[in-house]
């Protein structure tokens, strides 16, 4: 298990993702010989399959499963973990290159899904589960949106890069219909203010056009107005 990120604590484990792509666990303190690090040595020796839990925000925690203690390098204290394919869990896997190939496949697939699950539940947990435009609080109806394109892929996404927004605001959002600017308000393409359409369009689009974001009351949370002033200059091209 790797706790949640808190605001006020760091994590326990200092867990990441090696060059190589295969989970990184580390031990149980500095004692080799902890109990709890003697148990991932032996699970690593039987092959053991295992369930890694993931911790996205206080609550909440994406479980891998299963994941198997691939490498041990007591010098960084730390293990090497694997996730493997469910079908081959229930017979024994012999260590070849085919295996190795996929579990490093299988880990990166977790990882993808890992950081755009953490994006989602830490962008609507700092929103409190609102639409920043509309207001809306159906969570199954929203969506963590990127500000601008997450540079590096292999970070960890970063609150201040995103906008919690239902669907239709997001997709509005991403087809460049509606933009928000440096100062946090909300404008409407000209075309589209200028469009006569249904009440969807009047109520949904139009009515938002110089509205304020609804933001998080934590300042490390709002949105970077670099990363605004960089998604407005492409709404104002388009």
């Amino acid at each position: 298990m790797t706790s949640p990120p808190s605001e006020r604590k760091p994590r326990p484990y200092d867990d990441a993702f090696s060059a190589d792509g295969l989970l990184l666990y580390r031990y149980r303190g500095i004692d080799i010989g902890h109990r709890d690090n003697v148990g991932l040595r032996e699970a690593m020796r039987l092959q053991v399959p295992l369930i890694y839990f993931h911790g996205i925000v206080p609550g909440r925690y994406m479980a891998s499963w299963p994941v198997y203690i691939v490498g041990d390098e007591p010098a960084a204290l730390t293990f090497k973990v694997a996730v493997d394919d469910r079908q081959f869990v229930s017979v024994p896997v012999p260590e070849t290159p085919e295996t190795e190939i996929r579990r490093r496949y299988a880990t990166r697939q977790v990882r993808q899904r890992l950081h755009q699950q953490t994006f989602r539940e830490r962008v609507l947990a700092a929103y409190q589960q609102h639409c920043a435009i509309c207001r809306l609080r159906h969570q199954e109806l929203l969506e963590a949106a990127h500000i601008v394109a997450d540079r590096d892929p292999e970070g960890e996404p970063k609150v201040s890069n995103g906008l919690a927004l239902c669907k239709l605001h997001h997709a509005a959002f991403d087809c460049h219909i509606i933009g928000v600017n440096p100062d946090y308000r909300v404008e409407a393409r000209l075309d589209v203010l200028e469009e006569i359409d249904g009440p969807m369009l009047q109520h949904g689009l139009q009515g938002f056009h110089g509205s304020s974001l609804w933001l998080p009351s934590r300042e490390s949370l709002k949105p970077d107005q670099r990363f605004l002033e960089e998604r407005y200059a492409l709404f104002r091209q388009v």
